[in-house]
């Protein structure tokens, strides 16, 4: 049991679960090397050979749209269409007309090499050109015929030619573009086979691939140095699998069908081809596995040195923190990793010798806040408190009138900065009992000149609602409107539900000078960019009201919701705010008017 435990370090747990690591990943590594580059070859091998299967029938479709433009151009042609449709009224072409389709046709071969022969036959299979007499019906069966009939104009590749196996046959009925394309003829093209070998020439002579062109029959077109029997054809044009086998060899087989004349092409691989690089890649994986694994044993055997030897000098250090204080370390390591653990352990040390002090400061500091805290507190009851008492003096002096204005301001006062209305939300009757406080301290400015009147409904008193949101725009009636007014003025605040009922508006209104329409223009417009707009004696402001509308309720519900002025010169002002009203937040409206004033 000793002498387990004294073999148990980091140092020697380190080397021994690395070698253990090392030994299970090579040979996991290995052999999944192994395999998925195996996979890989091969893949890349398919690839190239597809790649190649598509360029070589992109050659292919090359050479047979060529031919089917230059057969097209012959079939409409002009001369063509007049002959042809003379034969199908019965009048028969003459020896010299016959004779003057020789130009036409030879353009065929001009233009396109590998054409052995273009004859032409009328609607009911008679032979126009060349001038043999031949039907077409001996030339090809019927089911050819038949096919070019359905493609009502389009060439049909039929294959092999039966009676010529050098020959490739294609067929085209001619359509009378005067007569609503009623057939008129047919046109039997004849071409050489070695025409579709298309191997590249470029390629080397002793390439492994083996390309074959098949036809719908299963015929093979090209090349024709090789002797496949139709069966044989039909087994690879019809498998599925990616390898096959022939003649006991296995290929690797790629397919691709050419859309224009259906006909299928192959190219054949050798699967020894592709994997040949297989056992070197195999020698060179096991030499690599061997000297990686002689690499890791000498490194880890270093790293777990270097490791764990600092480790041991820096746990040395903590426990040495166990008889007094924390002591940062002085050791410095070669190692970065090893280097910044150090520096990082100092740092804890210093860091938490700062906090240390830094609790015994906060203490103090707390306690000096919560001193001021109290003296805070203090200030605004002392001023409470000498309100109250100038309170009880004009009363008990029968000063009824200036004690009501006393206990006003005292409550104007806590509105604002303490009791619990603090928060920012209070309800709609209280905002309405501050601004008839406020209404009423203002009457010892103005006396008679100031009345007012607030209209509301009882069912809305519990509507909540953001503190001093209705304030600003009744001290702006009163600064800008009646103050500015010779003679008494009118102060109104009115609150109703909108049509819909969903919404609540705050109207203000007073019947002092108003504003001109650039004054009234100008403040819309601050309004809707966002400028900032202050209202005299108000430390809120117009903007902050619209700010704060805009946080609660904007963006739920839109542009309903915001301040909106009317006012005309010599005739007042108001001022609307509209808010939301949320579900069941009131009974009905149908509550008596509860209206207050002076």
């Amino acid at each position: 049991m000793l002498n387990t435990a004294r073999f148990n370090t980091l140092r020697n747990q380190m080397l021994f679960g690395f070698l253990l690591v090392m030994i299970i990943i090579l040979s996991v590594v290995g052999t999944v090397t192994f395999d998925s580059v195996s996979r890989l070859l091969n893949k890349n091998a398919e690839k190239h050979i597809q790649q190649t299967a598509i360029q070589a029938n992109g050659r292919l479709d090359a050479v047979l749209n060529q031919i089917d433009s230059l057969t097209l151009m012959v079939s409409t042609n002009n001369f063509v269409q007049r002959l042809l449709a003379d034969e199908r009224e019965g009048k028969r072409a003459t020896f010299e007309e016959k004779q003057m389709l020789v130009p036409y046709v030879n353009n065929i071969h001009i233009f396109t090499g590998g054409v052995r022969s273009v004859e032409l036959f009328t609607y009911d299979y008679r032979r126009l050109f060349p001038l043999d007499g031949d039907s077409l019906e001996n030339k090809i069966s019927g089911e050819w015929i038949t096919a070019a009939t359905k493609q009502k104009g389009r060439l049909v590749w039929i294959g092999i030619d039966p009676g010529d196996r050098n020959s490739v046959l294609a067929i085209r009925q001619i359509n009378l573009l005067d007569e609503s394309f009623a057939p008129g003829g047919y046109m039997l093209i004849r071409m050489e086979r070695n025409v579709f070998d298309i191997r590249d020439n470029d390629s080397d002579e002793g390439s492994r691939e083996t390309m074959l062109l098949v036809g719908r029959d299963y015929n093979l077109i090209a090349p024709n140095t090789y002797d496949l029997n139709t069966a044989d054809m039909k087994l690879l044009v019809d498998s599925n699998k990616p390898t096959v086998t022939v003649e006991g060899r296995k290929y690797v087989m790629v397919r691709h069908q050419s859309d224009v004349t259906g006909w299928s092409f192959l190219i054949l691989t050798p699967v020894s081809a592709i994997t040949e690089g297989i056992s070197f890649l195999r020698t060179v994986i096991f030499v690599s596995a061997g000297i990686g694994a002689l690499l890791y044993v000498i490194l880890s055997l270093v790293l777990s040195t270097i490791i764990s030897r600092p480790i041991f000098r820096l746990i040395k250090t903590m426990r040495s923190a166990r008889l007094g204080g924390l002591k940062p370390i002085t050791q410095i390591s070669s190692t970065i990793e090893i280097n910044e653990l150090n520096h990082t352990y100092n740092q804890m040390v210093e860091h938490t010798n700062e906090l240390i002090k830094l609790v015994y400061e906060k203490e103090i500091l707390q306690s000096r806040s919560e001193l001021k805290a109290l003296q805070a507190q203090i200030n605004p009851h002392f001023l409470f408190n000498t309100l109250e008492a100038l309170y009880w003096s004009l009363y008990n002096k029968d000063e009824v009138e200036l004690a009501e204005f006393v206990i006003a301001m005292s409550e104007l006062f806590r509105y604002t900065i303490t009791g619990p209305n603090r928060d920012e939300w209070v309800t709609l009757q209280e905002e309405l009992d501050h601004i008839e406080r406020y209404l009423l301290i203002m009457r010892i400015r103005f006396g008679e000149r100031l009345t007012w009147r607030i209209e509301s409904r009882s069912a809305f008193s519990k509507y909540r609602l953001p503190k001093l949101m209705v304030q600003p725009f009744v001290e702006n009636a009163i600064l800008h409107g009646i103050e500015s007014k010779i003679g008494p003025g009118v102060v109104a605040v009115k609150v109703n539900l909108s049509d819909e009922r969903n919404y609540l508006i705050i109207t203000i209104e007073d019947d002092g000078g108003g504003m001109s329409e650039e004054t009234l223009s100008r403040l819309n417009h601050s309004l809707d960019t966002g400028g900032v707009i202050s209202a005299k004696g108000s430390g809120l402001g117009i903007a902050n009201v619209r700010d704060r509308i805009r946080l609660y309720f904007g963006g739920q519900e839109g542009d309903k919701v915001g301040l909106r002025i009317q006012s005309r010169e010599g005739r007042g002002t108001a001022v609307s705010i509209t808010i939301p009203v949320h579900v069941g937040e009131f009974i009905s409206d149908d509550e008596n008017v509860v209206n207050r004033g002076r």
